[in-house]
């Protein structure tokens, strides 16, 4: 069975927001740790950037996986194994 697309963006969206404030909660202890001034700006600037390039990157993820067939995968390794017996 397939996933819609709906669905992957909803999965792509709370995953990124569960990735992204960590991020952000990285980013602001390492500039803050740093000293750096406007930590919060910086933090929210790296997070934001990261929240929209790796939310493209999953959604394309999950599309290109939806294109491979089920089983494929696993036919894939035992065929490499099948291969090695003989």
């Amino acid at each position: 069975m397939k996933e819609s697309k709906g669905r992957s963006v909803l999965k792509a969206i709370t995953w990124r927001l569960i990735a992204t404030s960590t991020t952000f909660t990285l980013a602001f202890l390492v500039f803050r740790e740093s000293g750096c001034e406007d930590v919060l700006q910086k933090s929210s600037i790296v997070a934001g950037l990261e929240l929209c390039l790796k939310l493209l990157i999953y959604y394309l993820h999950e599309r290109a996986w939806q294109r491979v067939p089920e089983g494929t995968i696993r036919n894939l390794f035992q065929t490499k194994k099948t291969r090695r017996q003989l």
